[in-house]
């Protein structure tokens, strides 16, 4: 069980730090990320797109 522990650890933070890497260049904006969380509460949400609700974000 430790050993697993520990992998898990490792990959959380490399995770974490290619995250960090990706926002410092970049990759990652706020923008996507708002496109990100709009798309998931549709797909969470559907059955209130399909009522007509606005699930956009800031727009």
């Amino acid at each position: 069980m430790t050993r697993w522990r520990w992998r898990s650890l490792i990959l959380f933070i490399y995770v974490l730090v290619g995250i960090y890497v990706a926002w410092v260049y970049h990759y990652i904006t706020p923008g996507i990320l708002r496109d990100i969380a709009e798309a998931l509460l549709a797909v969470f949400l559907w059955f209130l797109v399909l009522l007509g609700v606005d699930l956009h974000i800031g727009k």
